[in-house]
């Protein structure tokens, strides 16, 4: 595909309709210290010849007190290039079992001589999230010794972090640094937060410029989820080619930083009527130029449609907590939608890197063009017009209420009643008007459908988003989002989690301690009791109690199962006493379509949670 070709070619990627199922994995990841074995050259080579024709096994140096009384025992067999070993902090380096064909014939003299051959091992302490004496006193008993870790093999490197001011917006305030210390600080972290961030040092280049990727997520349903990506997107460029960050260019925010608000006022900054040149052009068009040089679009969108769904699923929880304090349950309330604005970053092997979700994207479709010294005026961006337009209209032909009731009187047409071969000349001039097609003279919906389609490939990361579903049946007043000592109890009990082991005055203290913690660590202190994340701790807690045996991702599966289950027999209970004429209590249990509530409570041994089935959920636009 050559640059400029039809809007047909450019859909290509996109059309993919698989995206590549995702591994289980930790939701996050630990901080590794990397163990780097060194490797032997020839002059090591050479010694280890001489010492397996003449092995003198070298003397042990003698145990000074307080020294581990461990002799240093022969490691297996390193290659000749370089491994490396990742370990997470806290933990040891152990010799990996060997894999069938394998050579391990090695005589004893052998193994002394290579092991006091071979260059000493090396420890990369610099990302270590713990104290580090303990670290220390054991490589020093083990001979090795303690570095700096060295990216690329330069040993000046050192990390980049960029910060920004919560709350910020266009790129204001935003500054790199090279040491975390250099963070400045306006008055105190209460009064404005940052965050801090490690700068992606080799982001994918063209023409030499760094440039960023704005798309368009519509969150048009939050139970059910329901995801759309927009097919097309803004590529936002720097003004100044890109370099890798120095002490000397941190400073030159038009080479770092994509932000549009601050390279406008580049002297170098370029409006352009065309979407594929200039300082902001359309994704599809970036699309089209990697496509030219054998890049697979179709991994590229799959990899990007991956990051948007889980970015969704891990803030749908706090969103439903906050919906459900503005819109009452089980009425009819007006139709919500919201439309997020996706920062992302390509990086030089094509990886996209998620920069900031924005909650208010900006609409805008035109910019300030100055005609003179101090004299501007709005000009249309035909880029912005193009993308924004269309994710703005077709937004809204997606939430149109009346959009099914059309739908059906088409269906009603295209079968005609008994008696009638043909729709009468009434009809068919009705349906000529347009009143039931409105949008025939419209373009294809550019917004994709990304969730539910894609849901059995990320169900396993909705637990939090059935945990937030428990969370909001037991807050019991309408407008509150956190839990109060009256709810959390009665969660306990009609769950059934208490136990001779676990009595309510344990529940009370679990929920004093883990609330009165979380409270202390947020800036906004007008409600008490407990909030979502105190809650997700606590109910971990209760998992690992209740499930020793399973993993943690089973534990806590299994506890959402043993919990949904007793929730519904309860709610088929007072079922029967309102049809019965007694007194009922509140609507059934419902959750999300994901969800299911178990046939039978699942046994603590039970190494596979339970089969679910589904309660009619109640439908709560976002």
């Amino acid at each position: 595909m050559q640059p400029g070709g039809s809007k047909r070619e450019l859909a290509v990627g996109w059309e993919a309709e698989a995206v590549a199922a995702a591994e289980p994995q930790a939701a996050a990841a630990a901080e590794q210290v990397r163990v780097d074995a060194g490797a032997s050259g020839e002059p090591e080579r050479k010694a280890r010849e001489e010492s397996a024709k003449d092995p003198v096994p070298a003397q042990p140096r003698a145990t000074e007190e307080g020294d581990a009384r461990v002799l240093p025992r022969p490691p297996p067999a390193l290659p000749v290039s370089r491994p490396k070993l990742a370990l997470a902090p806290g933990l040891w380096p152990q010799g990996k079992p060997r894999s069938k064909g394998q050579s391990c014939k090695r005589s004893p003299s052998r193994r002394s001589g290579e092991y006091h051959s071979l260059r000493p091992v090396t420890v990369d302490s610099s990302k270590a999230r713990t104290s580090l004496d303990a670290l220390k006193i054991s490589i020093r008993q083990l001979q090795w010794k303690e570095v700096r870790m060295v990216k690329d093999g330069n040993p000046s490197w050192k990390p980049t972090f960029i910060v920004k001011p919560d709350g910020g917006c266009q790129g204001d305030g935003i500054y790199l640094i090279k040491d975390p210390s250099d963070i400045r600080l306006a008055g105190t972290l209460q009064r404005r937060p940052a965050v801090v961030q490690e700068y992606i040092c080799k982001p994918l280049l063209i023409d030499k410029l760094k440039f960023d990727i704005r798309l368009y997520v519509l969150l048009k349903s939050l139970d059910p989820l329901e995801i759309y990506i927009a097919k097309d997107g803004l590529s936002r460029f720097c003004t100044e080619p890109y370099q890798e960050p120095t002490p000397k260019n941190l400073h030159h925010i038009f080479m770092h930083l994509t932000n549009y608000s601050l390279n406008i006022h580049s002297g170098n900054f370029v409006h352009s009527d065309s979407t594929s040149t200039g300082s902001k052009r359309t994704f599809s068009s970036i699309l089209c130029r990697l496509s030219s040089k054998g890049v697979d679009i179709k991994k590229v969108w799959s990899d990007i449609i991956s990051l948007v769904i889980k970015t969704v699923i891990a803030l749908t929880p706090e969103l439903k907590v906050f919906y459900q304090s503005d819109i009452p349950a089980g009425r009819p309330g007006p139709t919500c939608f919201q439309i997020l604005g996706f920062d992302i970053l390509l990086m030089k092997n094509l990886k996209p890197i998620l920069l900031e979700v924005n909650a208010n994207p900006s609409m805008r479709i035109e910019h300030e063009q100055e005609l003179s010294p101090g004299v501007f005026e709005n000009v249309p961006s035909l880029v912005d017009e193009e993308v924004k337009v269309a994710v703005i209209r077709d937004t809204l032909r997606l939430m149109d209420p009346l959009k099914k009731k059309r739908e059906n009187q088409s269906q009603q047409l295209e079968k005609p009643e008994a008696g009638k071969e043909d729709p009468s000349d009434s009809d068919l001039a009705f349906a000529s008007d347009g009143n039931l097609n409105p949008e025939a003279h419209l373009p294809s919906i550019c917004l994709k459908q990304v969730f539910p389609k894609y849901a059995k490939q990320f169900n396993y990361l909705r637990l939090v988003d059935r945990m937030a579903n428990l969370f909001i049946r037991f807050l019991g007043i309408k407008g509150t989002m956190k839990l109060g000592p009256t709810g959390f109890r009665t969660f306990i009990r009609n769950c059934k989690l208490s136990s001779s082991s676990l009595s309510m005055a344990a529940v009370d203290i679990l929920y004093i301690d883990i609330t009165r913690r979380w409270n202390s660590m947020t800036l906004d202190q007008r409600d008490s009791g407990m909030c979502l994340q105190a809650f997700v701790e606590a109910f971990f807690y209760l998992a690992q109690r209740k499930f020793k045996l399973l993993p943690l991702h089973k534990q806590v599966a299994s506890l959402i199962d043993l919990c949904e289950y007793h929730l519904s027999l309860l709610d088929e209970k007072r079922l029967v006493c309102g049809r019965s004429g007694r007194p009922g209590g509140r609507p059934p249990y419902s959750g999300t379509p994901q969800e299911a509530a178990p046939a039978a409570p699942p046994a603590e041994s039970d190494l596979r949670p339970c089969t679910a089935k589904l309660s009619h959920p109640r439908h709560a636009p976002a």
